[in-house]
């Protein structure tokens, strides 16, 4: 097993990638007052960390203005609630190797934490294995913080970061992990048998399938659950790692049901239920465009009844914390 090289692994535990808000008109500019008040609910929740445009972040959608705004706004409210220490995420997502080099200084510059980085996929056809490990190579050669791996073969054309290429890019003392969107639990075991957390980590993309990672040496998750319950995550983690494990299999299963609702809603139908349910007015609940809105009734109703199953345990545990 490979140990530390690293000057900073990246932390276990429980991270949110942030939605972003947008106002109702015609360029939908961010709306940094329903924003600031969205990451301060996150900041102030217990997460173990938060990313900034990530998928649910619509990163794609995102100028580089945008997301340094976004990781300047979360620190500074951070420091503000007396957490400056939470790691900070940002998603840095180009076409070319160059583009994403200098989205990781912004980043850094920013004051960034990590490094999301996804496959390049435009020319998709082109990226063969070798391709790809030189693209994540030369990133980490030269980017100034740690990059994680984004594997979410759903959004870069079915690329996928295999098992014997993590076995490579593991190695690289600036690459500390990789997020798993494509729910490869066995890549966690290959990974968890090959390197140790502080040196290489393997996360779950989705909160339905936390302890399974965690029972085979995965270091937590990054899930878009937890912009709605942030508390019941960190919960079901920390009911594993304390060996209470009826109490987290039982866990699990409410918050699987709640993680399909977002799963099948998609970012649209996860950004339409946590303004409802957090009480942020609807107008700010619509992705960029073209990315149509959520206004099927008939999926509001669904999505409503479906991620109730962890609603009493957030609720639970929030009154906890007031005592």
């Amino acid at each position: 097993m490979i140990s530390s090289t690293s000057s900073k692994a990246f932390p276990p535990g429980i991270h949110v990638p942030s939605l972003t808000f947008f106002r109702d008109d015609a360029r939908q500019e961010i709306d940094w007052d329903v924003q600031e008040k969205h990451l301060n609910f996150l900041v102030a929740s217990g997460l173990h960390g938060i990313v900034l445009a990530g998928t649910n972040g619509e990163a794609i959608t995102l100028t580089s203005a945008e997301k340094i705004r976004l990781v300047q706004r979360t620190k500074a409210i951070a420091h503000k609630l007396g957490r400056s220490d939470i790691p900070v995420v940002m998603g840095c997502v180009a076409g070319c190797t160059r583009d994403v080099i200098d989205q990781t200084i912004e980043a850094k510059n920013a004051g960034a934490d990590f490094a999301l980085v996804l496959v390049p996929s435009y020319f998709h056809f082109a990226m063969d294995q070798e391709a790809i490990i030189s693209f994540f190579q030369e990133l980490a050669d030269t980017s100034p913080i740690p990059i994680l791996i984004y594997n979410f073969p759903g959004v870069v054309a079915g690329l996928d970061v295999s098992s014997e290429m993590l076995d490579i890019l593991g190695r690289h003392k600036n690459i500390v992990g990789v997020k798993l969107t494509c729910g490869g639990i066995a890549k966690v075991t290959r990974v968890s048998a090959s390197f140790s957390p502080d040196k290489f980590c393997a996360l779950a993309g989705q909160s339905d399938w936390l302890i399974p990672a965690l029972s085979v040496g995965g270091t937590g998750c990054i899930t878009g659950v937890a912009n709605l319950y942030p508390k019941a995550c960190v919960e079901l983690y920390n009911l594993y790692c304390s060996g209470k494990l009826k109490e987290a299999e039982a866990l699990q299963k409410q918050i699987a049901v709640a993680e399909w609702g977002f799963a099948k809603g998609g970012i649209n139908g996860t950004k339409w239920i946590v303004a409802k349910m957090l009480g942020y007015p609807e107008a700010n609940s619509h992705c960029r465009r073209p990315y149509p809105k959520f206004s099927s009734k008939e999926k509001q109703d669904w999505i409503s009844a479906q991620v109730k199953s962890a609603e009493g345990v957030e609720r639970g545990l929030v009154k906890a914390s007031r005592l």
